[in-house]
């Protein structure tokens, strides 16, 4: 798989910005001192006088960014997922959220993949935060291709959104010019046996996991949720009723992320049995990303000795 094209999604995030800054005057970028990390340096070096460095002072870049969509801005404010969501919860709660304002939150470095700069930095409760918020949608796009597209259909809907990037090199496996329909699945691979949901760089994983549990005689359906909130329940539902098992991945906690909206809508109108691999309610560490996923079983192995179990092979 050398040959596979890797691409961070923070660096497409940073691409995706610069494009539609050059179609539309009215999008503006904020970041928390971090430009050259969350690569918002491609749209700042295009368009400075759009560019606002509000220092390390995330809650204040919200309430900054809340403002200026009250003018008919479109504002991505730019920062970790650590301290978009995290530090600035309550700002992106009640300035954001509460108002429904149209304010983009572009949040690079989410999940255990933030590798060497531990656990104060690998947020893997962002989703559970954002998810919270009444009104909030919620992304994580799996590959470079996708995050670009994601991008774009975030700056054309009105309304919050919460946007999650990685700071890992993945594959690309979308063709280029892909469409992102907010709310809506993607099958990748047709199955009956399990369905597995994943999100983020846990779908090349899943798709990796699809074709090795194929030659053991699973036909695993592969599905990309990137929207996590709103849920494509019709899809999950007929992926459940089709497999009757169903596996979900994510680099989240596997408290309240993609796998408990999976749980939570199942329960109420498909009662399925459901494997849910993230991070199991535990802290990551300092590490190379590739050994830390691995490590904490988020990886394609992982998910093919899950489904393994699951169907009872």
């Amino acid at each position: 798989m050398a040959d596979v094209k890797k691409v961070a999604t923070r660096d497409a995030y940073g691409k995706a910005l610069a494009a539609l800054g050059a179609e539309h005057d009215n999008l503006v970028v904020l970041d928390a001192d971090l430009a050259n990390a969350t690569k918002t340096q491609t749209f700042q070096k295009a368009f400075p006088d759009r560019h606002f460095d509000c220092g390390i002072a995330e809650a204040n870049m919200i309430c900054v960014a809340a403002g200026m969509s009250t003018t008919g801005l479109v504002p991505f404010a730019s920062s970790f997922a650590m301290f978009a969501s995290g530090r600035a919860f309550e700002q992106v709660r009640n300035s954001i959220g509460y108002p429904h304002l149209n304010v983009k939150i572009g949040a690079t470095h989410g999940g255990i993949s933030v590798g060497e700069d531990g656990a104060s930095h690998q947020c893997c409760e962002d989703f559970a935060l954002m998810r919270s918020i009444p009104g909030m949608t919620v992304i994580c796009p799996a590959d470079g291709v996708e995050a670009e597209a994601a991008v774009k259909a975030a700056y054309e809907m009105d309304g919050p959104v919460y946007l999650r990037f990685g700071r890992l090199a993945i594959p690309v496996f979308h063709e280029e010019g892909f469409h992102f329909q907010i709310g809506k699945g993607e099958v990748l691979r047709d199955g009956t046996d399990v369905a597995i949901i994943a999100n983020g760089l846990l779908v090349y994983e899943a798709i990796q996991a699809g074709e090795a549990l194929a030659e053991m005689g699973i036909n695993a359906m592969v599905i990309n949720m990137a929207t996590v909130k709103p849920l494509d329940e019709e899809l999950v539902l007929s992926a459940a009723k089709k497999c009757g098992k169903v596996i979900t991945c994510e680099e989240h906690s596997v408290i309240g992320g993609l796998g408990e909206a999976v749980c939570s809508l199942l329960s109420e109108k498909l009662p399925t049995p459901v494997k849910r691999i993230g991070v199991n309610d535990e802290f990551g560490h300092s590490g190379p990303a590739a050994a830390l996923l691995k490590q904490f079983g988020l990886s394609a192995e992982h998910i093919v000795e899950v489904a393994k179990e699951f169907c009872g092979k």
